[in-house]
């Protein structure tokens, strides 16, 4: 059996139970020691990695995204506008979304990602006008082309502006046909053991942009073929006024009347959120992914992260789509969400390594796994290795604190189910210039 020693990393980030110091053994595909400072591992292994100029991370896990809005960063006419305004201008734009710009941006994205140290990516795709039904299979060969563990989220709307939602007809489907594809991707791809690359979630866009049916019938589903659910939640004041227009309740109350209140959800940014609610979100169990570049980007707020941790919520990590972020690099975002919640709960209360852990064991908590997201025996062998080695480190002391406060960005290597995918900065066999050549290309074609 091939095993790996990554040996005497620089520094390394564990739940801070043992010492880890000396490194990690691998092999066949899962964590099987931790070395202490000094030792050599118990087990055997046939291959080292001298990791002594690296900083040594759990695998980054991002909880929400929109491959396909790489095509649509800056796009200027959606540009300094607040959520509800920026999705009419770019609902346009993305009816026009074809299975080649599908298959481009998931690759650009995922290889974006890889690069930051992320080694399982969630994405919420909910656009689907005639041509692209197959839009989540696409999604999933590119990403085994990449050995990248995916969470993919079948994403729907099927109100569209005729029908009081916010979306045009030309990219809203029926529930019927939703329904039916939803079975069928997780019949096909969903794997539920431990260690699983696929997994498939159900997941109904927003209050504003599907019917109160669809979401009631969404979770029935996902309890009968055990999955988790996500949707877009409590982002903005303006979706909270809606859900009291439309349907009479606050979004949490809501939530709660669709069946939604349950511990196989998590939700997309929570932001407005009253007292009250945080209390009955941690009581069930549900999962918040915070987006704090988009969040400012868009001017929607600020995730009250430590109160839904104190309340019982897991709370992950997610760069959001690249139209509202307009960058997938999960690392920087670890150092924007602790830059942004120092600034609501104050320097003291928010450390580096919360923010690490939200895009940990938060983020994996989130999704469901119990088996990614800690550097620990039997844990799924998904790792992320960054160099100190530029300008911005020179100088640094805590090499932890200065991945996250001197913004690192890229990872020097990056290990998924054991296996290397990234390696001196590179992602093997790929010609990055080529693959920003055809997407620009993309871009272009789709903004004419």
């Amino acid at each position: 059996m091939n095993s790996i020693w990554i040996k005497n990393p620089l520094a390394i980030y564990t739940n801070g139970e043992m010492d880890a110091n000396g490194g990690v053994v691998v092999a066949d595909k899962k964590i099987i020691e931790l070395v202490r400072d000094g030792s050599v591992p118990t087990h055997q292994y046939n291959v080292i990695f001298d990791a002594k100029d690296h900083v040594l991370l759990p695998g980054l896990i991002n909880t929400h995204h929109h491959f396909y809005q790489t095509l649509t960063r800056a796009v200027p006419a959606a540009c300094n506008k607040e959520l509800f305004d920026w999705l009419k201008i770019l609902y346009t734009i993305w009816a026009k979304l074809t299975p080649a710009h599908i298959e481009i941006s998931c690759r650009l994205a995922l290889a974006e990602l890889l690069l930051s140290g992320c080694t399982t990516a969630s994405d919420h795709h909910y656009v689907f006008p005639a041509g692209l039904e197959q839009a989540i299979d696409l999604q999933v060969t590119e990403a085994e082309k990449l050995g990248m563990r995916i969470a993919l989220t079948r994403g729907s709307m099927s109100l569209s502006v005729e029908d009081g939602g916010l979306p045009p007809e030309s990219v809203v489907q029926s529930d019927e046909v939703i329904l039916a594809d939803s079975e069928r991707l997780i019949k096909k791809y969903h794997q539920h053991e431990q260690g699983a690359m696929r997994q498939i979630i159900l997941a109904p866009c927003s209050p504003f942009s599907v019917s109160e049916s669809l979401m009631t019938e969404t979770a029935h589903l996902a309890e009968k073929f055990g999955v988790q659910l996500h949707t877009h939640l409590a982002e903005t004041k303006d979706e909270t006024g809606y859900c009291l227009d439309l349907f009479g309740v606050r979004p949490v109350d809501y939530l709660e009347r669709v069946g939604w209140l349950k511990n196989n959800v998590w939700l997309a940014h929570g932001i407005q959120f009253e007292p009250d609610e945080i209390g009955k979100l941690g009581a069930a169990g549900v999962g918040i992914c915070h987006c704090p570049s988009s969040n400012m980007v868009l001017a929607s707020g600020i995730c009250p992260t430590l109160d839904l941790e104190a309340a019982g919520c897991p709370v992950g990590l997610g760069v959001d789509g690249s139209a509202s972020n307009d960058c997938s690099n999960l690392m920087q975002e670890i150092r924007q969400a602790l830059l942004l919640q120092r600034l609501r709960y104050g320097a003291k209360r928010v450390s580096h390594l919360d923010a690490l852990r939200w895009a940990t064991r938060g983020s994996a908590r989130c999704i469901g796994r119990d088996d990614i997201g800690e550097i620990a025996p039997g844990m799924q062998a998904d790792l992320a290795l960054f160099k100190l080695d530029e300008l911005r480190f020179s100088g640094s002391g805590d090499p932890l604190a200065a991945l996250v406060l001197c913004g690192a960005h890229r990872a020097d290597q990056v290990m998924v189910a054991g296996r290397w995918v990234v390696e001196k900065g590179e992602i093997p066999g790929m010609d990055m210039e080529l693959l920003m050549e055809k997407h620009s290309n993309l871009a272009e074609q789709l903004l004419r």
